[in-house]
């Protein structure tokens, strides 16, 4: 059988594989975050295990800052390495579609920022898993319903903007997993 490569296989040998690798674990981990986070904000005081569903909560949120951190380094090298070569089409579609990325990457890292700050000026500190960071804000508890009201919203609207980019980018996410599983079976 000759050894063919495909083209999804070729952009994940190099930085455009490792952008495509970190963009799906990072949404797992979101996808992680807003579940124990619709669980843990429903639950009564009482529940024995919401304190630590709030760890398990912040930890991933932690985690999160460190991967998009990567994610930009890495975007950036593919950015240098494929589109600064080439000119730049400004279509409509395009600054549509950049519009919307640039939007969640912001909110990417507003997010968890505002609930280290939420936690923060609640008196709370942040674990990462098993160890705990240091305040990046001081503790003010006169400012919490705003700091919750701030870390709810942005969540919720990055999520709405996440919807918003799954329905967009549906026909190249049902081409790469036809690739992908015909290329497993």
């Amino acid at each position: 059988m000759p050894n063919t490569t495909t083209p999804l296989k070729g952009r994940l040998n190099d930085a455009f594989g490792r952008l495509w690798k970190l963009h799906w674990v990072m949404a797992a981990c979101f996808l992680i975050i807003y579940l124990i986070g619709m669980v843990m904000a429903r639950l009564p005081r009482e529940v024995f295990f919401r304190g630590s569903l709030y760890n398990v909560h912040k930890s991933f949120g932690v985690l999160v800052l460190g991967l998009l951190l990567l994610r930009i380094f890495t975007l950036l090298q593919v950015m240098a390495k494929n589109y600064l070569k080439r000119s730049r089409r400004f279509t409509p579609q395009w600054i549509k579609t950049f519009s919307l990325h640039l939007v969640i990457y912001l909110l990417m890292l507003v997010v968890p920022i505002s609930g280290i700050f939420l936690s923060n000026t609640g008196g709370h500190e942040i674990p990462f898993f098993f160890v705990t960071l240091p305040n990046w804000f001081e503790e003010n508890r006169s400012v919490g319903a705003l700091a919750h009201n701030l870390h709810f919203w942005l969540s919720y609207t990055l999520l709405a903007l996440v919807a918003l980019h799954m329905i967009e980018q549906r026909q190249f996410l049902r081409r790469t997993w036809k690739q992908i599983f015909k290329e497993n079976t």
